[in-house]
């Protein structure tokens, strides 16, 4: 352990560096809390404050840099990844739409700060069409808020981090074993968070391809776009799609006819948003399915060659 705590003393701002960079990836890698130490090394004198700010920001910045490329060019089969990656819940997918709904570009400095969304936001700004000026300039925003929320805790949390690193010092395999079981009880909070998010997977799935037939068959379903408005004026809509919410898909249900056969879609990675509005409908008594993949499924299929003529 002592080895840990000399190289946090000697390169901190590249540890922070690197550790900062992973977690932006997507790595569930504690970040933040490392900003802490390192800010409280810094109130000590062991570490430049500046290189190590200016670092974080950089870190941050080129992580958010290449998912929000991946965004722009895969739109939400990026943030499907992701959401493996990191282990966060796929209703952290939807959670950030409606924060771009609500906020525009402060929804990336807000993000920051909160667990599961903040990895998100920048696949999310790109797959939202979020031009490249406003992208940065935001995300600067956000790094630095970000950056200097924590090392300002640190360094006034000084005390209690010499503490720590002290403890580490002298406590040895001990402190180790301490950090491992803490770090493996996150992931298990992961694991178990994302596990619950995958309810409802009895509901019935229907393929783009098998809607379209319905479609031009003239046996179209009702079918529910319950995305939020900002991803519909991005990517369009489904063709006689009907625009809602989860909010009022109960009110929905109650005008349907009793023998109505519905199709709902999102873009959520496992479709988790569009489940959640399904079983609503079906405790209603309607025929439901849901879309497989989501509205990038459909227009992947409308995009393919053999498809230019799709409805």
């Amino acid at each position: 352990m002592d080895e840990i705590v000399a190289l946090l003393l000697r390169h901190g701002p590249s540890l922070v560096f690197v550790v900062t960079l992973l977690s932006r990836l997507g790595a569930p890698l504690p970040g933040g809390p490392l900003l802490v130490v390192a800010g409280g090394l810094a109130a000590m004198g062991q570490v430049s404050l500046a290189v190590t700010a200016l670092l974080a920001v950089l870190a941050n910045m080129l992580g958010d840099a290449a998912w929000y490329l991946g965004g722009r060019r895969y739109g939400y089969r990026v943030l499907r990844l992701l959401c493996r990656i990191s282990l966060s819940p796929d209703t952290c997918v939807r959670q950030s739409e409606q924060m771009f709904e609500r906020w525009a570009g402060w929804s990336l400095v807000a993000a920051k700060f909160v667990p599961g969304v903040s990895v998100v936001a920048a696949p999310m700004a790109g797959a939202l069409r979020m031009s490249w000026r406003r992208f940065i300039g935001w995300d600067l925003a956000a790094a630095a808020a970000w950056t200097g929320l924590y090392l300002a805790l640190g360094f006034l949390l000084r005390a209690q981090v010499r503490m720590v690193l002290d403890f580490m010092a002298t406590a040895g395999t001990r402190a180790a074993a301490a950090l491992v079981v803490v770090a493996l009880l996150v992931l298990a909070v992961r694991l178990v968070r994302r596990r619950w998010s995958l309810g409802g997977r009895d509901i019935e799935r229907i393929t783009p391809e098998q809607l379209r037939s319905l479609m031009k068959a003239g046996a179209a379903p009702v079918i529910f776009d319950v995305r939020a408005p900002v991803a519909r004026e991005a990517t369009g809509m489904v063709p006689g799609a009907i625009a809602t919410s989860l909010g009022d898909i109960a009110g929905r249900a109650r005008e349907l006819p009793a023998d109505a056969r519905v199709v709902v879609y999102c873009n959520c990675p496992n479709d988790v948003s569009a489940v959640k509005a399904a079983a609503l409908l079906a405790r209603a008594g309607s025929q439901v399915q849901v879309l497989r993949g989501g509205h990038d499924a459909w227009l992947a299929m409308v995009a393919a060659p053999a498809d230019l003529a799709a409805v």
